[in-house]
């Protein structure tokens, strides 16, 4: 496994200090495969990779973009803090985002992963997401408009309908 950036803010993902004095222009991020698109106005960033996956982070989301079979794509998001949306196109080998409590696996879909020190957030927009303990567990699979919160123990992941107030109040952390 080849970890190919660790992300706090969109400048430390390129590892450049040039950066903060251009802000509104998109970068490439050494290796990954992506390009950083600073979303004017705000701190948050969009990641568009090779093969046509996206990544929109939202402030001050700390994360490592991973390429575990080392061709030179990512393949799993390793999401310690905050939260990111990803639009992965459909794929043989699938997509991660790994968080200190859960890891959601995907074909293809759009989803948000939304971590913190307490729990895991998942939710999907689009497609199916496959989301288990890190630990141990029963996965369980949500579809559109269907959400599943992780916590540290060992109980059954239950999945929900996620009410649009709270589907609202992630997106709009993440601009959409």
């Amino acid at each position: 496994m080849t970890t190919i950036a660790n992300v706090s803010c969109w400048a430390a993902a390129l590892g450049v200090a040039a950066m903060l004095a251009s802000p509104a222009r998109a970068q490439s991020s050494p290796g990954s495969g992506c390009t950083l698109h600073p979303v004017g106005g705000t701190a948050r960033h969009v990641l568009q990779c090779r093969g046509g996956l996206k990544i929109t982070a939202e402030a001050n989301a700390r994360y490592s973009l991973i390429d575990s079979n080392r061709d030179g794509s990512v393949d799993k998001v390793r999401l310690q803090d905050k939260a990111i949306l990803i639009d992965a196109p459909a794929s043989p080998q699938g997509f991660e985002v790994i968080t200190p409590q859960a890891i959601a696996a995907v074909r293809g879909t759009r989803w948000a992963v939304d971590a913190s020190a307490a729990g895991t957030a998942v939710f999907v927009a689009r497609g199916a997401v496959d989301v288990r303990r890190r630990a141990a567990g029963e996965p369980v699979v949500l579809g559109p408009g269907q959400g599943v919160d992780v916590d540290a123990g060992s109980a059954a992941l239950v999945v929900k309908r996620w009410p649009a107030k709270r589907v609202a109040a992630l997106m709009a952390r993440l601009g959409q």
